[in-house]
């Protein structure tokens, strides 16, 4: 594609994105700059408009979202959550555990519908598209699994939009929003040391891609950031446009990845994924009111800590209705690199190369 056409296909999306977030702000909706653009995109996508997404840009709204979400981890809020590390664990445990479950009711429903997809491909479809992890990262074990990638990809993402969407409109998060729920942390700091902070979290991400980590751009400022608050060495606040503007390109990168074909691409399939999203979203804020119960938290902090949703994303949604975001940053970055460490494994323990698929 030349480079003008692209430019201008970015430029219009972003616009629509941008009214699409006017449109929330004077409905005085949840999120408007997340939800509002999300939907938008996700929409004109589908109906098949030109949209596109700048990949640099997204990972610039990585970068500050994971710059301002460091600044919470204060030494107090720090101690707090070294704290919680049974329930952390806990959560681990549901989320794997979950993921099985949801990956047993998509075999049983699916495997003899599809007869053209063979056995070990189906069983390995199901199994990463029902784990609660990254949807690029569950998508390329699923592809060295042999399963159907474009079945996996497409779950990944309609749930990832879906919890997105549902989680801010919650009652529960509105009335915490409104109470302002205490478990919060400073972040203002000195400007003289802003420049250089931001320099360190450049190189952060920067570190990290050449790693080959996951989610470069948003873990590497996330950990240069929480170094310097951990310090005691708090930096300034990144400033309210920064974000909104973060929350808006990290919308459209969601919103392109569907498209007119998608709908297209087995649609009881996605039927099927939509609902059983629904019932994760159900069944999780149920274990996180347990786990509020237990540790005192808000359980509005412990819902987005545990939903099955994206990190960078139930992270912004804390910050932004204010809802304890080193917990919520914490159970979602212990739970993404326990799923990475372990999905991939336990699909070899339990369905391998030497196993008859179930």
């Amino acid at each position: 594609m030349p480079p003008l056409r692209l430019t201008l296909r970015v430029l219009a999306t972003l616009l629509l994105a941008l009214a699409a977030a006017g449109a929330c702000l004077a409905l005085h909706t949840p999120l408007p700059w997340m939800i509002g653009p999300l939907l938008a995109v996700s929409l004109a996508s589908i109906a098949g408009a030109p949209t596109a997404s700048y990949t640099p840009l997204r990972n610039a709204g990585q970068w500050a979202i994971g710059m301002a979400l460091g600044l919470y981890f204060t030494p107090q809020m720090v101690g707090l959550v070294a704290g919680l590390w049974w329930a952390i664990v806990l959560a681990i445990v549901w989320a794997l555990g979950l993921g099985w479950l949801f990956a047993q009711g998509l075999q049983a429903l699916h495997a003899k519908r599809m007869p053209h997809v063979p056995l070990r491909s189906m069983r390995a479809t199901t199994y990463f598209s029902g784990a609660i992890g990254g949807a690029s990262e569950m998508t390329l074990l699923a592809e060295r699994a042999g399963a159907r990638t474009d079945l996996v990809a497409a779950a990944h993402s309609l749930r990832l939009v879906l919890v997105t969407v549902a989680i801010p409109f919650c009652d529960a998060m509105e009335r915490a929003a409104r109470a302002r729920a205490s478990c919060r942390g400073a972040a203002r700091g000195a400007l003289g040391r802003a420049g250089a902070a931001r320099a360190g979290d450049g190189a952060g991400g920067v570190v990290m891609r050449l790693a080959g980590r996951t989610n470069p751009w948003f873990i590497g400022p996330l950990l240069v950031s929480m170094g310097f608050a951990v310090a005691g060495q708090p930096l300034s606040a990144v400033p309210a446009w920064l974000l909104n503007a973060a929350q808006l390109v990290i919308a459209v990168s969601l919103g392109v990845r569907f498209s007119r074909e998608f709908l297209h691409t087995a649609p009881r399939w996605l039927a099927t994924v939509a609902l059983g999203t629904l019932g994760m979203i159900v069944l999780c804020a149920g274990f996180a009111w347990l786990l509020a119960w237990g540790t005192g938290l808000h359980p509005a902090t412990l819902i987005l800590g545990t939903s099955p949703g994206g990190i960078a994303e139930m992270a912004i949604t804390a910050k932004v209705l204010q809802l304890g975001v080193p917990v919520v940053t914490a159970f979602q970055v212990c739970r993404l690199v326990a799923v990475l460490l372990i999905v991939g494994p336990m699909y070899g323990r339990l369905y391998g190369a030497g196993k008859k698929p179930q």
